[in-house]
Parts: structure tokens; C-alpha cells; sequence
């Protein structure tokens, strides 16, 4: 922050009043004080520690390697504040956020001895969850938060203020770029040193030379760029960079191709202008051996070419016209169709243009490093095959086509693998060279394939479709799996040996209290099922229909609050995961309490019930206390439920709307880290559920090792769900083979809610194994869908 000299004069300022009490006193003490007022969220910045974080936080103990500053407003006036790390778990769950309204926000102001400002750390802070979730919207909605003023009286630095880095991150993943400092135009300093330029040199002479003597042919090159990568954030806390960025080019001549990497600063002077098809002019480039032969990789030498923005410093400049004369190849491609896709092998690169008929919403999942991933997926239709081309989308760094994929956009994706398992489903991920072409951007267009013949087969196939037909099949958002999981515990089993075993209910509870905000995962609960609801869906009102011979257990008045009857979930270590051996629950089991020493994998587990002794089942269904532990009574001991008793609105399908199209994008989107992208917090619910979609079912599960109650969602598949298609196998639609397959049976009409809740009966006296696919949702909302459930005796 800078000084305190000419700050806000304002009588009702509470910022003001709290600030300069604070200012009044030595500040080379470090003074706090507690601002009871509300105050509104405007931003949230994410960005990575360096070394000195033991200096900036010395009376942190969350070493974290993210931290977070906020820009704070009363309405009157706005401060720029960092987020003690301690706080870090409030907002990778999305409960402090931009937009949320905080009271009793404890200040600590302190002097910057490097520079001469005031710094100030939020230490301590409450999330009003009380109020209206848009209170801060309502609050502010006269108030045009661009210009209020600092409370210094002076603009902020808009780099991060306890760590030396020169961009911040975004909030939600490591690999795409935010900020204004990402150019996508040159600076003037650029435009004057691609002024100079020296006589060519071919790529094969300047690698016959360096692997040869390890010497540099002096000389320029002009090349084309064929792919490019996404951005890598190397960054690590350990290391002070201020730009720990790294991004591939594929370029090349007439004469060879070699990768060309774009290094710290350039990434964020270039990444952003640089595309496939363009032609570059590069001079002052380093050459060294290629990072795949220093790795180990590649066992053949080849080289590569550093682009650094010092020692020397590269000059790039793009060509808007290239001569014939240089006989630059053309931008590679293999376009394939739906068709060819079925008989493809698995790992096959391919390219893919299509009509996207299903956006599903983002999605969070952790990658190898321990960081999080976002993830969408995508389904498209080419006029080759009635079944879509299934595209699993991670961030390509192009965080602006991202924002905008919508339905009836022509989406053109390239470099893409093939991802092929022991099932019939396949589909289409990122690999590092993965580019995005989307149309509906706002902006123009430049697609280095549309004369091939692929691409032209498409848009006659597009001239000829019906598009209010395509259109009433569009869906955005919503609950979404894939490849849905098998439709026997067998083959379940066998596709998830691998994986962890089965988990207690309180087990399951911990793990669901660590995910961070829309963070995916899927677990596994042996469980009995107590009521069954319908829930109705119509323009008006929300109706249900609920089961009477299966009564509810007492449990705690608000089904969105965990109760909490142990040590904090942040300090218990991962039963999934800890290397240490463990007590897992081993099945079966008459008496619930009962625990294995041994580490049981699900496969270990839930195989005793497919090859187990038939005299074992008898008497486990005549032990009186099993027998109990399959119905739910009022009088039962002490439970805990949680996780929603409904389906949030982030949960159901919605009808694409193209004259919203651009608010719907944005609504079903990951929380802005800005206050100027903020919409109400329904305005998703604004927008009608899809056409197929008529409600769900609630199932109270109850887990058989330690009673803990779950609450799942079921949203059973079938023929009308045009984006999420039943299992082939024919099945009677009872409720065990719906639960196990997912859905209704193709090939016979789907039974009613009234037909289904009639016929309830048929879940007493059965034991699960409920395959449960949790999503935090933000705002302390737990999102559990329950995806198979398979019965374990009759």
C-alpha cells in the first residue's frame, strides 16, 4: 500500500475510521484492529510465495505456496489488503470469494521497510452466510466500485504485494494467463528492435553446426509456427522469478522443424499474439540441446531454441506476408470424423471440427503435483455418426474462447489423444499442444484449416441441418459422468481395483471436507437405503413425492451444515491415501462395527460377495442385527448427516438460451476473481431446466459401518436425455437394475415416479455398494450423486 498521506475524509467510512486509528500509532510495531462494519469482497488475487514468505508472515504457520490479496470497499472507499495464509481454506472452498459481504475483519497494519508503504494483512475475518448472497450486489448496485477511491488517496501496485512475482494467477487452475499485462499487441519497445534484422540462415545449418561443435551459425531465421503449446507455470516457492513461465512453439523452414520456447517475460509479451499458421522473423535467439534429449526422452540429440528477453535478448516480429520463395510448409493436420473415431486405436492424435450440442459445466480436479486442473466436458455432432464426438476439455491457455463455448458454436479442436478403455466409450483429451478454435468469441476468426476438404465437408453438412432442431437439444451445465461407470459390481470392480477401497461414512465425510471448490471425486460406500423422494420440476414450483414405510432418522435441522463431533478434518490424515497401514472396513460383515486390519482394496472387498459362501449370506441375513441395520427408525443412536438434501441449481441441466447465451456462459462458469463479472447468485436458476429433464430422486443412504447418513442425488438416464444416453443392456426397470445400470432401460418405457415410489419395498432388507460421485459446489455446498448402486445379496 502507499502512504497514508491524503487518505479518504469521510464521516461514514468505516475503512477510513478503523485505518486511521491504526495509522496514528507506531507502526513499527505492528497494530491491529477489528472493523466491525460489513465490508464487500471486490477481487481476489492468487499468486505464488517466494522466499521471503517468513519474513511477510512471521507469525504464519500455513506454509502454503499460494496466497491471496483482496481489495476490500464499505461503500465509501477501497483498500488493497494481503490474506493472512491462514485463510487460504476459505476461499479454495468458495466461501470467502468476490462478492461475499465479511464482518469483524481484523486489520493488522505494519511498515514496509523496502519501500517505504504501509502494508495490510487480513488475519481474521467471518463469511457472513447469514445474509443474502447477494447483499454485496444490492449494496453496491449505486456505486460504481471503479472509482471509489484508495483509501491512500494513491492507486495500489497492481503486482503482488508480499511476494516478488510479476503477474498474478488465476484463481482456479496454474495453466491460463489473467491480468492486463499479457499483451496482445506489441509493446513500442518491440516494435523498435524488430527494426533490425541480419541475413538468414537455414534450421538444418544452425543444427548441423551446434551438434556438430556446439557453436552458433550468426544469422536470422524465418519459420512458420505448426503448433503451440499451453502455458507452464514452473514457478516453485523455493525460487524468486518474476515471471516463471515457459511455452513451446513447433516452428519451421523449408529446410527442418525444430521447438522454439518462449521464456519468462516473453511468455507475457508474446504468448497471447503468437499463433499456428503465423510466420515469424527470429533473431538473437540461443540454441542448446533439446529439453526431451537432456531428460532422457528422446535418446536422439536434436536441439532447441531459447527465446529470452536478456543474455541475448530475442527480437521476434511477425511477417504479415511471406514469400513464396521461402517454401514454408503448411500447418500439419489429421481431421478426423465420428466414424473414424470407433475404429481408431487408443492414444491416436487426431484433429476434430463439430457442432457443440453439450457444454457441461467446469470442474476441478487434482493433477499429479497436487494442483488443481479445470476440466469441462464437451459434446460435438459432424453428421458422420449418431453417436457425438465426446471431448474431455482442460485448459488449453485460452482462457477467452473458454469463457465463451456454448452450444451451436462450430468448434474446431486440434491435437487432441484418443483415450480408449476396456469399455465401449471413448472420447478426445487435451495433450500439451491442444488448440481451440471456437466461433461465438466476439472476436475474428483465423482458422489455418478451412481449405482443407474435412472442413468442407462440414460446412456443407452444417448448410444443410435443421437448427431449431439442434437447438431444442442443446444442453448447458448440469450433473455429468464420463464414461459412465459399468452396470455390474464385477466389472465395476475390475475397471476400479486400483483404486481405494471402501470407505466408512465418517471416512467419506472427511475426504468430502477437504475438496477444494468444484473438485471431483468418486467413492465408494457400502450402504442400506432408507427414504425415497421424488422431487418434480416444473416452471412453478418444486413438489415431491416421498416413501412412508421407510422412515428418516433424527438428524440435524439443516441438511447443509456437517456436525461435528471430531478433531477438524485439516488435521486428520487422508485415510485414502496415507502410506502408513490403516483399519479398513472389510466386507462383509454382520456387525457393522467390525474392522480388518489389512489394507482391502474394493476389488478385495466386494469380491468375498460375488465368490463368498452362500452360508455366509444366509446367516448374515438371519442375524438380528443386520437385520436391523437394513431399515432407518426414529430411535436410532446418534447420526450425522450430510451433503444436499436437494439438487442445487448448479446440478441440473439447463436449455441452452442463444439470446442469453453470453450470461448463461458466464452463469455456469467458475466464481470471477472481479467484481465487474459478478452476476446474482441465481442468476443460473434464471434460465429454464432442459426440456428432458422432469426431476430427481433423493435417497437417504445409510452407511453400515457407522451410521452415518448421506444424502444422494439420483438422476436416473434414459432415452430422452439427449446428452447423457441409458446402458444398451435390456433391463426391467426394477429398482435394483435401475440403480445398477444408472437408469431406465432403453427398450421398454420408462416407469413413473408414482410407479417407481409404489414399488419402494423392493430396497428393504439390501445391502450396496453405492458408487457416489461427490462435487463441492461452493458455499459450504456439497453436491453427492449417486451413479450405480449394486445390490450385494437378495
Amino acid at each position: 500500500m502507499a502512504s497514508t498521506t491524503g487518505s479518504v475524509e469521510h464521516p461514514s467510512c468505516a475503512l477510513e475510521r478503523v485505518l486511521r486509528k491504526l495509522s496514528s500509532k507506531r507502526l513499527d510495531t505492528g497494530q491491529s484492529r477489528t472493523c466491525q462494519e460489513p465490508l464487500y469482497v471486490l477481487s481476489l488475487d492468487r499468486y505464488m510465495r517466494d522466499t521471503n514468505f517468513a519474513v511477510y508472515f512471521q507469525k504464519s504457520i500455513n506454509a502454503t505456496d499460494s496466497l491471496y490479496d483482496a481489495t476490500l470497499t464499505d461503500g465509501d472507499c477501497k483498500v488493497r489488503v494481503s490474506v493472512e495464509p491462514r485463510l487460504n481454506n476459505l476461499i479454495e472452498k468458495n466461501i470467502f470469494r468476490c462478492g461475499s459481504t465479511i464482518k469483524n475483519v481484523e486489520l493488522y497494519v505494519e511498515e514496509n521497510t523496502e519501500n517505504g508503504s504501509t502494508d495490510i494483512l487480513v488475519t481474521n475475518l467471518e463469511v457472513d452466510q447469514l445474509s443474502d448472497q447477494d447483499a454485496a450486489l444490492r449494496a453496491l448496485s449505486g456505486v460504481n466500485v471503479k472509482t471509489l477511491p484508495w483509501w491512500s488517496g494513491v492507486e495500489p501496485s497492481p503486482l503482488p504485494l508480499r511476494s516478488r512475482r510479476g503477474t498474478y494467477l488465476p484463481l482456479w487452475n496454474d495453466n491460463d494467463f489473467i491480468g492486463d499485462m499479457w499483451r496482445d499487441r506489441p509493446s513500442e519497445d518491440a516494435r523498435e528492435r524488430s527494426r533490425t534484422s541480419r541475413a538468414p540462415v537455414a534450421l538444418r545449418e544452425v543444427r548441423q553446426r551446434f551438434l556438430t561443435d556446439g557453436s552458433l551459425i550468426r544469422g536470422d531465421i524465418r519459420v512458420r509456427i505448426l503448433q503451440k503449446s499451453r502455458l507452464m507455470h514452473y514457478g516453485k516457492a523455493e525460487q524468486n522469478c518474476l515471471y516463471p513461465y515457459r511455452a513451446e512453439i513447433q516452428v519451421a523452414d523449408a529446410s527442418a522443424s525444430v521447438t522454439a520456447v518462449l521464456w519468462n517475460s516473453m511468455c507475457v509479451e508474446w504468448y497471447r499474439r503468437l499463433h499456428p499458421g503465423m510466420v515469424l522473423h527470429l533473431s538473437h535467439f540461443r540454441v542448446r540441446e533439446s529439453f526431451s534429449h537432456r531428460t532422457g526422452q528422446n535418446p536422439e540429440r536434436d536441439i532447441e531454441i531459447s527465446l529470452n528477453s536478456s543474455r541475448p535478448g530475442a527480437i521476434i516480429s511477425i511477417v504479415s506476408t511471406a514469400s513464396p520463395e521461402w517454401c514454408l510448409p503448411g500447418v500439419p493436420h489429421h481431421f478426423c470424423k465420428g466414424t473414424d473415431l470407433q475404429s481408431s486405436p487408443h492414444g491416436r492424435l487426431c484433429d476434430v471440427v463439430g457442432l457443440i450440442i453439450f457444454v457441461g459445466r467446469p470442474e476441478c480436479i487434482q493433477n499429479k503435483d497436487g494442483k488443481m486442473d479445470n476440466f469441462r466436458w464437451i459434446q460435438l455432432e459432424d453428421g458422420t455418426s449418431e453417436q457425438p464426438i465426446m471431448v474431455k476439455l482442460y485448459s488449453t491457455s485460452q482462457p477467452d474462447v473458454h469463457s465463451t463455448i456454448q452450444p451451436m458454436a462450430v468448434f474446431v479442436c486440434t491435437r487432441l489423444q484418443l483415450v480408449k478403455g476396456s469399455t465401449q466409450f471413448y472420447y478426445l483429451t487435451n495433450t500439451q499442444y491442444t488448440q481451440l478454435y471456437c466461433t461465438g468469441t466476439g472476436r475474428p476468426l483465423t482458422i489455418p484449416y478451412k481449405g482443407i476438404r474435412r472442413f468442407r465437408q462440414f460446412l456443407h453438412w452444417l448448410d444443410q441441418i435443421d437448427e431449431s432442431d439442434v437447438m431444442n437439444r442443446s444442453v448447458v451445465g448440469g450433473y455429468f459422468i464420463y464414461p459412465p461407470p459399468p452396470s455390474t459390481l464385477r466389472s465395476f470392480i475390475e475397471e476400479w481395483k486400483e483404486q481405494a477401497g471402501l470407505l466408512s461414512g465418517q471416512e467419506l465425510k472427511l475426504l468430502c471436507e477437504k475438496l477444494h471448490y468444484r473438485e471431483s471425486q468418486r467413492f465408494c460406500v457400502q450402504c442400506t437405503i432408507g427414504t425415497v423422494e421424488y422431487h418434480h420440476q416444473d416452471d412453478t414450483h418444486l413438489s415431491f413425492l416421498s416413501s412412508s414405510s421407510l422412515t428418516a432418522p433424527t438428524s440435524p435441522g439443516d441438511p447443509l451444515q456437517t456436525k461435528r463431533s471430531t478433531p477438524r478434518a485439516q488435521k486428520r490424515p487422508n485415510p485414502i491415501t496415507a502410506g502408513t497401514p490403516r483399519k479398513r472396513r472389510c466386507l462383509p460383515s454382520s456387525d457393522p462395527e467390525e474392522v480388518s486390519e489389512s489394507d482391502l482394496s474394493l476389488f478385495d472387498s466386494a469380491l468375498e460377495f460375488l465368490i463368498g459362501d452362500e452360508k455366509d449370506l444366509d446367516a448374515a441375513s438371519n442375524d438380528e442385527d443386520s437385520d436391523n441395520d437394513s431399515f432407518f427408525s426414529a430411535d436410532t443412536s446418534p447420526v450425522w448427516s450430510f451433503s444436499l438434501s436437494h439438487a442445487a441449481m448448479e446440478t441440473i441441466p439447463r436449455s441452452f438460451c442463444f439470446r442469453r447465451r453470453h450470461v448463461q456462459a458466464s452463469a455456469t462458469g467458475l466464481q470471477p476473481s472481479s467484481f465487474h463479472k459478478l452476476l446474482p447468485f441465481e442468476e443460473l436458476e434464471s434460465f429454464s431446466s432442459a426440456k428432458f429433464y422432469h426431476g430427481h430422486y433423493t435417497l437417504q443412504l445409510r452407511a453400515l459401518s457407522d451410521k452415518v447418513v448421506l444424502n444422494a442425488l439420483f438422476l436416473p438416464a434414459s432415452v430422452e436425455t439427449n446428452h447423457w444416453r441409458p446402458l444398451p443392456p435390456t433391463h426391467t426397470n426394477s429398482w435394483e437394475s435401475i440403480l445398477s445400470h444408472g437408469g431406465f432401460s432403453p427398450h421398454v418405457p420408462n416407469p413413473s415416479p408414482g410407479d417407481l415410489m409404489a414399488t419402494k419395498s423392493q430396497l428393504a432388507n439390501q445391502k450396496f455398494v453405492c458408487v457416489l460421485e461427490a462435487c463441492s459446489l461452493g458455499r459450504n455446498r456439497l453436491e453427492l450423486v449417486l451413479s450405480r448402486a449394486f445390490p450385494l445379496q437378495s
